[in-house]
């Protein structure tokens, strides 16, 4: 589970995002990676496209250093654009994204969305 820490999902460019993730029913043990990312998405027609602000990979002995019965926090600054946009043709949303890599290959995925800026939208 992610869960934003701002008061409501939308934040200004150069402000801090501020997110923290839990973890519940994975045996801690069977976990084998952790990526953590503030990304942005563009969706239209045509290809779809995604950007990168921030990522953090935990593996080996670093996952044994965390406790898992805690919330692990994050702050990451959010950079000038893009802004977020819900046009008729092109739409760039932003989320965080929590990715958990289990020693069976298999991947767990939880994704929460925000606005970067005043959203816009089409008319």
């Amino acid at each position: 589970m992610i869960r934003l820490l701002g008061l409501q999902p939308t934040y200004m460019p150069n402000d801090v995002l501020e997110f923290e993730y839990t973890v519940s029913n994975i045996d801690r043990s069977t976990i084998a990676a952790v990526e953590v990312s503030v990304i942005w998405l563009t969706e239209g027609k045509g290809s779809e496209d995604m950007g990168v602000h921030f990522f953090q990979r935990v593996s080996g002995n670093s996952l044994a250093a965390i406790e898992w019965s805690k919330p692990q926090r994050l702050n990451v600054p959010l950079p000038e654009s893009p802004l977020s946009y819900e046009g008729k043709i092109l739409t760039i949303s932003w989320c965080v994204r929590v990715r958990f890599y289990l020693s069976d290959g298999t991947e767990l995925v939880a994704q929460e969305p925000f606005y970067l800026g005043t959203i816009t939208k089409a008319v």
